[in-house]
């Protein structure tokens, strides 16, 4: 890299995260020497400046070496090198703060629990005054402890992956909807049975009336909602496996889960068929949970209106599942217009020329970051040509979702050959043949 240009990125990127203040631990901002969450923090969003700046410099024309001012082919070859290598440093960066975000969620989320816990004990005080307290408030806590003993183990298990989210993180790095529904209506629906256990022991005497709430016929609406979600949960696994390996599907890794993965696809943008599955679910078990509340002694009695409402919510998330996506195609592939002033602009494609392919999902969901943006490759014939980063102000003209430009290698051999893409999510696309000339 050009130490000059190099020098000059890094400088702005650290102008800019240190006129911000020292870091809360009495580091600066991205010391190496930090291992703490904060530190790997920043030392992310140090590489994320470092990293814009330079294509920045870039984009504007600067930073180039004068060895190749000369040949445009080989300027921007270079400058894709450079930002394929930065964005490497970038994507380092994100591992290390993604490892130190496993390391503290995990205390968070057993804080979550235990503070959840404290709030039902403080509310069942407040409800104790002047009514009196009872047996089913005992049971209540009870389970409430047992509940977050529980969910501390499974914390303590799986620490490394997200502590008690770990079940919920789907193949993708993502928190799966499915899995988080199915596991909020499996968890009510312990609690309530962990309720009456309680119950069904410290007052024995109303076991007619404990067992009478454990009936089928009181439970079925629960039951099914419960069997539903699990079985959409474990219908959407099968469904996004199946056309991930048939290529009509591509699912790319995500850095690490967020809260927002509930409600939107893998690009980040909202889902309608997440959005209606969470809220759909949240009301119905509001619902129960306030049932729970008012009747102790037996388990919720989900109307069966509401519990076709649920189910309706379940086809509708699952037929979203099976229609996203898309297998990704080339369309077309021309001869790139060269620059102005050449006297060659209607030709055809030889050895050297720019061709661009142009069609859709050559950039899936999730790979618009620039180390995957840099793992796309095109074949011509026998030839495997990797796709140059090409930087604008804002971000790259080349590649995008639906067209990308390469340069025909030399090492292809005139005549018909045909050009495939291949993504980042390792899919590929028809074949495509085209004529190169002598």
């Amino acid at each position: 890299m050009n130490d000059g240009a190099t020098r000059v990125a890094v400088e702005q990127a650290e102008n800019a995260t240190t006129a911000e203040g020292q870091h809360p631990h009495g580091h600066p901002h991205g010391h190496k020497g930090c291992e703490c969450p904060q530190g790997a923090r920043e030392g992310h969003r140090r590489a994320v400046a470092t990293f814009v700046a330079l294509r920045e410099r870039f984009a504007a024309g600067e930073g180039l070496p004068r060895a190749l001012a000369h040949s445009a082919g080989a300027s921007r070859q270079w400058v894709s090198d450079e930002l394929a290598h930065a964005a490497r440093s970038v994507a380092d960066s994100g591992r290390a703060e993604t490892s130190a975000w496993r390391h503290r969620v995990w205390l968070r989320t057993v804080c979550v629990v235990w503070g959840a816990a404290g709030a039902l004990l403080i509310g069942q005080l407040a409800t104790a005054i002047g009514a009196g307290w009872s047996v089913a408030r005992t049971a209540g806590l009870t389970a409430a402890v047992i509940t977050a003993a529980l969910l501390t183990l499974t914390a303590r298990l799986h620490r490394a992956d997200g502590g008690p989210l770990a079940p919920l993180v789907g193949e993708d790095n993502r928190l799966s909807t499915s899995r988080t529904v199915a596991a909020a209506w499996l968890l009510i629906a312990v609690f309530a049975v962990l309720v009456l256990g309680v119950e069904l022991a410290v007052a024995p005497g109303d076991r007619q009336r404990l067992t009478d709430g454990l009936a089928l016929g009181h439970t079925a609406g629960l039951l099914t909602v419960a069997a539903s979600t699990c079985v959409a949960a474990v219908l959407a696994r099968l469904v996004v496996a199946a056309r991930v390996r048939a290529q009509r599907l591509q699912k790319v890794r995500a850095v690490r889960p967020r809260a927002a993965d509930l409600l939107t696809d893998d690009a980040g943008r909202g889902s309608f068929a997440d959005v209606q599955y969470i809220v759909v679910h949240t009301v119905a078990l509001a619902f129960t949970a306030v049932r729970l509340a008012r009747e102790p002694w037996r388990l919720p009695d989900v109307p069966w209106g509401l519990a076709l409402l649920a189910a309706v919510s379940v086809v509708m998330y699952l037929t979203g599942k099976y229609a996203e996506g898309g297998r990704p195609t080339v369309l077309s592939v021309v001869r790139a217009l060269p620059e102005e002033g050449a006297i060659d602009r209607d030709a055809p494609i030889r050895t050297g020329d720019d061709i661009e392919i142009r069609g859709s999902g050559f950039v899936p969901p999730g790979a618009q970051d620039p180390d995957r943006l840099a793992k796309l490759v095109v074949r011509i014939g026998a030839v495997h040509v990797h796709v140059p980063l090409v930087p604008v102000a804002g971000g790259f003209s080349s590649p995008t979702d639906t067209a990308l430009t390469v340069p025909v290698p030399v090492d292809v051999e005139p005549g018909r050959v045909d050009v495939q893409v291949v993504t980042a999510s390792g899919a590929e696309t028809n074949r495509y043949p085209i004529d190169v000339m002598d």
